[in-house]
């Protein structure tokens, strides 16, 4: 029986998966098991951030593995003390909360925010609602989907949980009308990744802060795809000048071992008391230790402005292929508008040709590792240029 064979026959369907099984990666190449090799532009979702077993990230993940690989949250680590101390310190917040996934981070948002206006204004206020933006999308769990502004995922699983509006994204007027006394949170992606990789105009954004800080309302950030230097900062945030009350990130955060953090600015970081929420595998060693070789790369003096300037040279080079219709995003994070090919229909075809890339809706979406090289991404663009004649 075929690896792919094993694998239909026991794991649950809920991936469209292609025929490739993946074997190893070094730096941006995958192989798969007959030895193929595939140029990265997607890093499994953002997750791989510096690539394929980068050789620092490798020593930090197995020294850990050697000493203590879990141990409950009833006890500290020093390793998760170091971690969440150079995290707070690089993305400037007073405290975190450890989870596993971009949903749980925004399941703990949630909760502060809702626990935040509970302790302050009491359970009669029913202060509880969250303004989330149309197209959005926050994770896969019951909460998290309720959350998303995306009516192809309101399906199947009902009833989905109450206490979200949606606001049309840049829509100045339609945040207005809804930021009601009910309201204790908006929360938002800088740009929306899964919605299209569509950025949020900064006229919006300030208003959102302007509103909200009128209001007493929290500002949550979802940064899960856009976070730890995607859009050629550490956060995409800071792109615009403001600094939410609650940040969560996952994704690259750990350089492809599960992880998901939840910030929180001086409002919210005392909300959280004991026996009010909790994660098993939350703040894991081994995760910790894969976030601190992460973020050592990152704070790298003039790491962040290659991030930056790579994804200028990738846009410049995009917007010159004719099949090309306009290129959206920050940093290494970028959407391909097509004017008459099907994104779906390239990316399938990409893989014949050994590269890897995402889509996003209608969109070819590209997420290479931020270590990727010029010549790595001269040669996958050369591929996706040919695809695109």
């Amino acid at each position: 029986m075929s690896t792919i064979d094993q694998f239909n026959k026991y794991v649950m369907h809920s991936y469209g998966r292609y025929d490739i099984v993946m074997e190893k990666g070094e730096k941006r190449t995958a192989v798969d098991e007959n030895g193929k090799q595939y140029i990265d532009f997607g890093s499994g979702i953002g997750t791989n951030s510096l690539g394929y077993c980068n050789e620092d990230w490798v020593n930090a993940v197995c020294e850990q593995a050697h000493l203590i690989q879990h141990t409950s949250n009833y006890y500290y680590t020093k390793v998760q003390a170091d971690f969440a101390k150079a995290l707070c310190e690089t993305a400037g917040y007073k405290d975190m909360f450890f989870g596993n996934s971009g949903a749980e981070a925004n399941e703990c948002a949630i909760k502060i925010a809702r626990k935040y206006s509970f302790d302050k204004y009491g359970k009669d206020a029913k202060r509880y609602n969250i303004i989330t933006l149309v197209n959005s999308f926050h994770g896969r769990t019951l909460c998290t989907l309720s959350a998303t502004g995306q009516d192809v995922f309101h399906n199947y699983f009902f009833p989905f949980m109450e206490g979200f509006i949606n606001v049309e994204a840049n829509n100045i007027e339609d945040l207005r009308a809804k930021l009601d006394d009910t309201v204790c949170a908006v929360m938002f992606e800088y740009v929306q990744g899964e919605g299209g990789v569509c950025p949020l105009d900064k006229e919006f954004v300030d208003e959102i802060f302007k509103l909200c800080a009128e209001k007493d309302v929290l500002t949550i950030a979802d940064e899960v795809q856009t976070g730890v230097g995607r859009s050629g900062k550490f956060l995409a945030g800071d792109h615009f000048g403001h600094k939410t009350d609650l940040t969560t990130l996952a994704k690259g955060l750990a350089g492809g071992v599960p992880i998901g953090v939840c910030l929180a600015g001086e409002k919210c970081a005392e909300v959280l008391t004991p026996g009010t929420h909790g994660s098993t595998f939350g703040g894991n060693p081994i995760s910790c230790a894969g976030g601190l070789a992460v973020l050592k790369k990152v704070n790298t003096p003039g790491f962040l402005d290659e991030v930056a300037a790579k994804g200028n040279y990738i846009r410049e080079k995009l917007l010159k292929i004719p099949e090309v219709k306009s290129v959206t995003g920050m940093g290494l994070m970028i959407g391909i508008e097509l004017n008459s090919k099907k994104a779906a229909d390239i990316v399938k075809a990409a893989l014949d040709k050994g590269l890897l890339l995402l889509t996003a809706k209608t969109k070819v979406r590209l997420l290479p590792p931020l270590t990727i090289s010029y010549e790595e991404i001269d040669k996958g663009l050369a591929i996706l240029e040919e695809l695109l004649k």
